[in-house]
Protein backbone atom coordinates (compact mmCIF):
# COMPACT_ATOMS: atom_id res chain seq x y z
CA UNK A 1 0.00 0.00 0.00
CA UNK A 2 1.27 3.78 -0.80
CA UNK A 3 0.20 6.56 1.57
CA UNK A 4 0.29 10.29 0.44
CA UNK A 5 1.01 13.11 2.78
CA UNK A 6 1.19 16.42 1.24
CA UNK A 7 1.17 20.22 2.11
CA UNK A 8 1.05 23.06 -0.07
CA UNK A 9 5.08 22.96 -1.24
CA UNK A 10 5.36 18.91 -1.13
CA UNK A 11 3.81 15.54 -2.31
CA UNK A 12 5.22 12.72 -0.62
CA UNK A 13 4.60 9.25 -1.18
CA UNK A 14 5.39 6.66 1.17
CA UNK A 15 5.09 2.66 1.15
CA UNK A 16 3.77 0.22 3.46
CA UNK A 17 6.63 -1.95 2.53
CA UNK A 18 9.97 -0.68 4.53
CA UNK A 19 8.00 2.25 5.13
CA UNK A 20 9.98 3.37 1.94
CA UNK A 21 10.34 6.90 0.35
CA UNK A 22 8.30 6.12 -3.30
CA UNK A 23 8.13 9.81 -4.45
CA UNK A 24 8.87 13.55 -3.54
CA UNK A 25 7.24 16.10 -6.06
CA UNK A 26 7.27 19.94 -5.32
CA UNK A 27 3.86 21.89 -6.03
CA UNK A 28 4.74 21.92 -9.91
CA UNK A 29 4.76 18.23 -10.36
CA UNK A 30 8.70 17.89 -10.34
CA UNK A 31 9.88 14.83 -9.12
CA UNK A 32 13.32 14.54 -6.52
CA UNK A 33 13.31 11.45 -5.62
CA UNK A 34 14.91 8.38 -8.02
CA UNK A 35 12.65 6.17 -9.14
CA UNK A 36 13.92 3.09 -9.61
CA UNK A 37 15.19 1.00 -13.07
CA UNK A 38 16.30 -2.31 -12.99
CA UNK A 39 19.52 -1.40 -15.32
CA UNK A 40 20.61 0.61 -12.58
CA UNK A 41 18.98 0.24 -9.14
CA UNK A 42 15.51 -1.02 -8.43
CA UNK A 43 14.40 0.86 -4.89
CA UNK A 44 14.43 4.51 -4.31
CA UNK A 45 14.74 5.00 -0.59
CA UNK A 46 15.01 1.83 1.56
CA UNK A 47 15.23 2.58 5.26
CA UNK A 48 17.71 -0.05 6.90
CA UNK A 49 17.04 -2.05 10.04
CA UNK A 50 18.74 -3.89 12.38
CA UNK A 51 22.05 -3.93 9.90
CA UNK A 52 23.54 -1.75 7.43
CA UNK A 53 24.78 -3.20 4.22
CA UNK A 54 26.87 -6.92 4.48
CA UNK A 55 27.37 -9.52 6.69
CA UNK A 56 30.43 -11.53 6.05
CA UNK A 57 28.79 -14.78 4.18
CA UNK A 58 25.72 -13.26 5.60
CA UNK A 59 26.00 -14.29 9.24
CA UNK A 60 26.74 -13.18 12.23
CA UNK A 61 26.96 -14.35 16.13
CA UNK A 62 25.24 -13.67 19.11
CA UNK A 63 25.85 -15.62 22.31
CA UNK A 64 27.49 -18.64 21.54
CA UNK A 65 24.92 -19.10 18.21
CA UNK A 66 25.05 -18.66 14.63
CA UNK A 67 22.33 -16.06 12.32
CA UNK A 68 21.83 -15.31 9.26
CA UNK A 69 20.81 -12.09 7.92
CA UNK A 70 20.49 -10.62 4.05
CA UNK A 71 22.63 -7.25 3.35
CA UNK A 72 20.78 -4.53 4.99
CA UNK A 73 18.59 -6.20 7.33
CA UNK A 74 15.12 -7.48 7.09
CA UNK A 75 13.25 -3.93 7.73
CA UNK A 76 13.21 -3.17 3.53
CA UNK A 77 11.52 -6.13 3.07
CA UNK A 78 9.03 -6.48 5.95
CA UNK A 79 5.57 -4.93 5.76
CA UNK A 80 4.95 -2.29 7.88
CA UNK A 81 1.51 -0.85 9.98
CA UNK A 82 0.15 2.12 10.32
CA UNK A 83 -0.05 3.67 13.65
CA UNK A 84 -1.79 7.07 12.56
CA UNK A 85 -1.83 9.31 9.36
CA UNK A 86 -2.57 13.20 8.70
CA UNK A 87 -2.77 15.49 6.14
CA UNK A 88 0.93 16.25 6.52
CA UNK A 89 2.45 13.17 9.00
CA UNK A 90 2.31 9.98 8.88
CA UNK A 91 3.57 7.13 11.77
CA UNK A 92 4.70 3.33 10.82
CA UNK A 93 5.79 0.41 12.94
CA UNK A 94 7.11 -2.91 12.54
CA UNK A 95 7.17 -4.98 15.94
CA UNK A 96 9.31 -8.14 16.01
CA UNK A 97 8.18 -11.37 15.19
CA UNK A 98 9.34 -15.05 14.83
CA UNK A 99 10.27 -14.62 11.51
CA UNK A 100 12.46 -11.24 12.70
CA UNK A 101 13.48 -13.65 15.80
CA UNK A 102 14.75 -16.38 13.54
CA UNK A 103 17.20 -13.59 11.59
CA UNK A 104 17.22 -11.78 14.48
CA UNK A 105 17.04 -12.54 18.28
CA UNK A 106 15.81 -9.65 19.97
CA UNK A 107 12.45 -8.54 21.21
CA UNK A 108 11.89 -4.84 19.62
CA UNK A 109 8.92 -2.50 18.08
CA UNK A 110 10.47 -0.02 15.36
CA UNK A 111 8.63 3.41 14.33
CA UNK A 112 9.75 5.81 11.38
CA UNK A 113 7.76 9.11 11.46
CA UNK A 114 7.36 10.96 8.09
CA UNK A 115 6.21 15.20 9.07
CA UNK A 116 6.01 17.95 6.70
CA UNK A 117 7.41 21.32 7.14
CA UNK A 118 7.31 23.51 4.59
CA UNK A 119 9.97 22.30 2.59
CA UNK A 120 11.30 19.70 4.53
CA UNK A 121 10.71 16.28 5.20
CA UNK A 122 11.18 15.26 8.45
CA UNK A 123 12.18 11.37 9.66
CA UNK A 124 12.16 10.01 13.02
CA UNK A 125 13.53 6.68 13.73
CA UNK A 126 12.67 5.14 16.81
CA UNK A 127 13.32 1.86 18.05
CA UNK A 128 12.30 0.05 21.72
CA UNK A 129 13.79 -2.20 23.04
CA UNK A 130 10.53 -4.52 24.61
CA UNK A 131 12.82 -7.04 26.22
CA UNK A 132 11.21 -7.73 29.65
CA UNK A 133 14.76 -8.95 31.42
CA UNK A 134 17.33 -6.23 31.90
CA UNK A 135 20.28 -8.04 30.48
CA UNK A 136 18.73 -8.67 27.31
CA UNK A 137 20.80 -5.57 25.40
CA UNK A 138 19.56 -5.18 21.76
CA UNK A 139 22.44 -4.36 19.09
CA UNK A 140 21.92 -2.42 15.78
CA UNK A 141 22.99 -0.37 13.24
CA UNK A 142 19.93 1.99 11.22
CA UNK A 143 20.28 4.53 8.58
CA UNK A 144 18.29 5.64 5.57
CA UNK A 145 19.32 4.81 1.72
CA UNK A 146 17.80 7.27 -0.56
CA UNK A 147 18.46 8.43 -4.03
CA UNK A 148 17.69 11.18 -6.03
CA UNK A 149 17.86 12.12 -9.43
CA UNK A 150 20.69 13.69 -11.16
CA UNK A 151 19.81 15.97 -12.76
CA UNK A 152 16.84 17.56 -11.21
CA UNK A 153 16.64 20.01 -13.78
CA UNK A 154 15.83 20.16 -17.75
CA UNK A 155 18.83 20.47 -19.80
CA UNK A 156 21.65 20.06 -17.40
CA UNK A 157 23.73 16.87 -16.97
CA UNK A 158 25.14 14.96 -13.97
CA UNK A 159 28.93 16.51 -14.31
CA UNK A 160 26.33 19.84 -13.83
CA UNK A 161 25.66 18.92 -9.91
CA UNK A 162 27.88 18.50 -6.78
CA UNK A 163 27.60 17.79 -3.10
CA UNK A 164 28.24 20.90 -0.90
CA UNK A 165 29.12 19.65 3.16
CA UNK A 166 27.83 21.71 5.37
CA UNK A 167 30.67 22.66 7.28
CA UNK A 168 34.68 22.45 7.58
CA UNK A 169 36.66 20.16 9.46
CA UNK A 170 38.36 16.90 8.86
CA UNK A 171 36.81 13.85 6.84
CA UNK A 172 37.90 10.42 6.57
CA UNK A 173 37.17 7.88 3.72
CA UNK A 174 36.82 4.16 5.19
CA UNK A 175 38.36 1.44 3.07
CA UNK A 176 36.31 -0.91 1.56
CA UNK A 177 37.27 -4.28 -0.22
CA UNK A 178 36.26 -4.90 -3.62
CA UNK A 179 33.30 -7.28 -2.14
CA UNK A 180 32.36 -4.62 -0.50
CA UNK A 181 33.85 -5.49 3.21
CA UNK A 182 35.35 -3.02 6.26
CA UNK A 183 39.22 -3.76 5.19
CA UNK A 184 40.27 -1.31 8.50
CA UNK A 185 42.01 1.29 6.54
CA UNK A 186 41.21 4.53 6.23
CA UNK A 187 42.35 7.73 4.97
CA UNK A 188 41.76 11.66 4.81
CA UNK A 189 38.93 12.60 1.55
CA UNK A 190 40.12 15.80 0.20
CA UNK A 191 36.97 18.71 -0.15
CA UNK A 192 38.25 21.87 -1.66
CA UNK A 193 35.92 24.88 -0.94
CA UNK A 194 33.76 21.49 0.82
CA UNK A 195 32.45 20.76 -2.61
CA UNK A 196 32.36 17.12 -4.23
CA UNK A 197 31.76 17.79 -8.00
CA UNK A 198 29.72 14.83 -9.33
CA UNK A 199 31.47 12.55 -11.73
CA UNK A 200 29.85 9.00 -12.57
CA UNK A 201 33.52 7.61 -12.22
CA UNK A 202 33.28 8.75 -8.63
CA UNK A 203 31.53 5.09 -8.24
CA UNK A 204 34.17 2.90 -10.15
CA UNK A 205 34.68 1.49 -6.68
CA UNK A 206 31.50 1.09 -4.94
CA UNK A 207 30.13 3.20 -2.06
CA UNK A 208 32.37 6.51 -1.04
CA UNK A 209 31.78 6.27 3.19
CA UNK A 210 32.86 8.92 5.29
CA UNK A 211 33.27 9.67 8.97
CA UNK A 212 34.00 12.76 10.65
CA UNK A 213 32.31 14.36 7.94
CA UNK A 214 29.92 17.35 8.50
CA UNK A 215 26.26 16.50 9.47
CA UNK A 216 24.68 18.18 6.04
CA UNK A 217 24.69 18.02 2.81
CA UNK A 218 23.55 19.46 -0.21
CA UNK A 219 23.29 17.86 -4.36
CA UNK A 220 22.87 21.25 -6.33
CA UNK A 221 23.95 22.26 -9.91
CA UNK A 222 26.63 25.40 -10.94
CA UNK A 223 23.10 26.66 -12.26
CA UNK A 224 19.93 28.32 -10.48
CA UNK A 225 17.38 25.69 -10.17
CA UNK A 226 16.41 22.56 -7.91
CA UNK A 227 18.35 21.19 -4.77
CA UNK A 228 18.22 18.70 -1.93
CA UNK A 229 19.91 19.41 1.16
CA UNK A 230 20.13 16.03 3.54
CA UNK A 231 20.53 16.37 7.72
CA UNK A 232 21.93 14.04 9.38
CA UNK A 233 23.26 14.97 12.83
CA UNK A 234 22.85 12.26 14.70
CA UNK A 235 24.82 9.56 12.26
CA UNK A 236 28.11 8.77 12.41
CA UNK A 237 28.87 7.79 8.64
CA UNK A 238 28.03 8.88 5.38
CA UNK A 239 27.34 6.67 2.11
CA UNK A 240 27.39 8.45 -1.21
CA UNK A 241 26.59 5.91 -4.10
CA UNK A 242 25.61 4.79 -7.55
CA UNK A 243 25.77 2.01 -9.59
CA UNK A 244 29.23 1.67 -9.89
CA UNK A 245 30.44 1.97 -14.13
CA UNK A 246 27.54 3.07 -15.04
CA UNK A 247 25.78 6.24 -16.38
CA UNK A 248 23.15 6.37 -13.81
CA UNK A 249 21.21 9.36 -13.26
CA UNK A 250 21.20 9.77 -9.58
CA UNK A 251 23.05 9.87 -6.68
CA UNK A 252 22.06 7.94 -3.05
CA UNK A 253 22.96 9.88 0.41
CA UNK A 254 22.77 7.30 2.85
CA UNK A 255 23.41 8.45 6.81
CA UNK A 256 23.80 5.57 8.70
CA UNK A 257 24.55 5.17 12.58
CA UNK A 258 27.00 2.16 11.91
CA UNK A 259 29.00 0.58 9.66
CA UNK A 260 28.81 -3.47 7.34
CA UNK A 261 30.99 -6.59 8.70
CA UNK A 262 35.03 -5.95 8.58
CA UNK A 263 36.22 -8.35 5.63
CA UNK A 264 36.56 -12.46 6.29
CA UNK A 265 35.26 -11.82 10.41
CA UNK A 266 32.30 -13.09 10.96
CA UNK A 267 31.07 -10.53 13.25
CA UNK A 268 30.11 -11.28 17.08
CA UNK A 269 26.69 -8.66 17.66
CA UNK A 270 27.86 -7.73 21.38
CA UNK A 271 31.73 -6.41 20.15
CA UNK A 272 31.08 -4.79 16.68
CA UNK A 273 32.26 -1.37 18.66
CA UNK A 274 29.55 1.19 15.88
CA UNK A 275 26.56 -0.93 16.64
CA UNK A 276 24.15 0.96 18.90
CA UNK A 277 23.45 -0.17 22.20
CA UNK A 278 20.03 -0.25 23.88
CA UNK A 279 18.89 -0.95 26.97
CA UNK A 280 15.90 -3.66 27.87
CA UNK A 281 13.08 -1.32 28.14
CA UNK A 282 15.16 1.95 26.77
CA UNK A 283 13.91 3.91 23.54
CA UNK A 284 16.41 5.29 20.77
CA UNK A 285 15.63 8.11 18.56
CA UNK A 286 17.51 9.67 15.47
CA UNK A 287 16.07 12.48 13.53
CA UNK A 288 17.15 13.52 10.42
CA UNK A 289 15.88 15.55 7.25
CA UNK A 290 15.65 16.24 3.73
CA UNK A 291 14.94 19.69 2.09
CA UNK A 292 13.49 19.81 -1.29
CA UNK A 293 14.39 23.47 -2.87
CA UNK A 294 14.79 25.86 -5.19
CA UNK A 295 16.97 29.16 -6.07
Amino acid sequence: MVMEIKNSFLKIEIASRGGELRSAQDSGGREYLWQGNSLYWEDRAPNLFPYIARLTNGKYRFKGREYSMEAHGFLHTSELRTVWKRETALRLTLAATEETKRQYPFEFEFFVEYRLEGRRLDICYEVHNTAGLQENKMYFGIGGHPGFQVPLDDGLRFEDYYLEFGGGGSCRRIGFSEDHFITGEEEDFPLPDNRLPLKHELFDDDAIVLRDMSDSLELASRCEGRFVKVCYPQMKYLGIWHAPHTDAPYVCIEPWSSLPSRKGIIEELETQDNLVTLEAGAVYKNNWCIEFGYR
